[in-house]
């Protein structure tokens, strides 16, 4: 079983940015494609950006590629997403999703969840 908590969301200005930070417990995290997901009110879950277990692949969201960057730390059992450049289309709940079986874009391959972190982009 793996345990997952997220921080680093908040309230930023449009063109600023967030590092969120997903930690996880479980010594079988460094095996695990990792992801993050986010939710917008009324609206489904969606793929944001995911990372192999190795750090060595990773894959984007085509509305955050070149202003997002995710990263692992193994040793530290934790995910981080860099956000730049943050847009209001960017508010949403934010997941870190892990141990995906199968496709990294589909929140249903995903085994584990953490509780998810507010981020708000104002205008």
């Amino acid at each position: 079983q793996v345990h997952l908590v997220e921080s680093g969301g908040g309230l930023v200005q449009a063109g600023g940015s967030l590092r969120l930070s997903c930690l996880a417990s479980g010594r079988t995290f460094s095996t695990y494609t990792m992801g993050w997901f986010r939710q917008a009110p009324g609206q489904e879950r969606e793929f944001v950006a995911a990372i192999a277990w190795s750090g060595g692949n990773t894959y984007y969201a085509d509305s955050v590629k070149g202003r997002f960057t995710i990263s692992r730390d193994n040793a530290k059992t934790t995910m981080h997403l860099q956000m730049n450049s943050l847009k209001p289309e960017d508010t949403a709940v934010y997941y870190c999703a892990g141990d995906s079986r199968g496709s990294v874009f589909y929140a249903g391959n995903y085994n584990y969840w953490g509780q998810g972190t507010q981020v708000t982009v104002s205008s």
